[in-house]
């Protein structure tokens, strides 16, 4: 397949890359390349490109941004999604759209699967939400909803963690936020893997199992060898920050499960490979 990859400098972009150029011909497209928000540009991006598949990651993923301004997350996360999509229609090409556990209000104790009422607490959730529905108006479509992202090329929750620590700093992170944890190059392989069988639809993708961000960040500081305790848990009560969290975030992956595709490894797993391999090349 030729693919065109929205968002390519990004932290999942990079990992989607990375994945699908290993059976594919990807061309990455940065903002520089094709700006999401400007409908003429990523129309002719594609048309000049001609892909037979789109994934389309790029975005505002800061809740906090997002919280503080509506306006430009609405044109980014949605207006953008818009162009995207009907760019794609246009060329003939199936559509790939990243979305989040933020479309959830985080209120189960259970985990959410596919089919599950949608309703988002912050700005970021809602234009997510928003651009999953604009994307359902397509013929072929699939949408990804994933976690917390860690992964290569690009400073992420548990890298800034790790550069932390090593310095001797404290972290501070919420203690009591439960969800799951995606490795990009883990995602953007199974994505590929999806896409290649062309089993359309909405999937939650993440690595097996469960975690707070405190057991993530002092997982990753024990595997790199640090001081786990260096790692402080705060209630996200006391966080200070702009745009509220959920509690309770995990996704139960059934939509693959019932495809008949097995789930990624365990986060454990994959983050043990991801601290190792950023140890032997800190991202600077």
């Amino acid at each position: 397949m030729r693919v065109a990859i929205t968002g390519a400098a990004g932290l999942f972009g990079q990992g989607l890359v990375a994945a699908f150029r290993t059976r594919h011909e990807v061309i990455p497209l940065t903002r520089v390349e094709a700006d999401i928000t400007d409908a003429e540009a990523i129309r002719a991006a594609l048309e000049r490109i001609r892909p037979d598949l789109v994934v389309h990651p790029a975005g505002i993923p800061d809740i906090d941004i997002c919280e503080a301004d509506p306006a430009l997350a609405f044109r980014v996360n949605y207006q953008g999604t818009c162009n995207v999509a009907d760019a794609a229609r246009r060329v003939g090409a199936g559509l790939a759209h990243i979305s989040t556990d933020a479309v959830f209000d985080g209120k189960k104790t259970t985990p959410y699967v596919e089919t599950d009422p949608t309703a988002p607490i912050t700005v970021y959730g809602q234009t997510k939400l928003q651009a999953e529905q604009a994307v359902k108006a397509l013929e072929r479509y699939w949408i990804f909803r994933v976690s917390v992202l860690f992964g290569p090329g690009k400073i992420n929750f548990v890298e800034k963690g790790l550069r932390k620590v090593a310095a001797g700093e404290e972290y501070k992170v919420a203690s009591d936020q439960l969800g799951c944890a995606t490795h990009t190059v883990d995602a953007g392989l199974k994505i590929m893997e999806v896409a290649e069988a062309r089993r359309y639809g909405l999937y939650h993708l993440a690595n097996k199992g469960e975690c707070t961000r405190l057991e993530l960040a002092r997982k990753a500081a024990e595997l790199a060898g640090l001081d786990p305790t260096k790692v402080i848990g705060v209630p996200d009560a006391l966080m200070q920050r702009r745009a509220p969290r959920l509690k309770y975030a995990v996704m139960d992956m059934q939509a693959l499960r019932n495809a008949g595709f097995a789930l990624p490894r365990p986060w454990q797993e994959a983050l043990a490979e991801y601290v190792h391999d950023s140890s032997r090349g800190r991202i600077r």
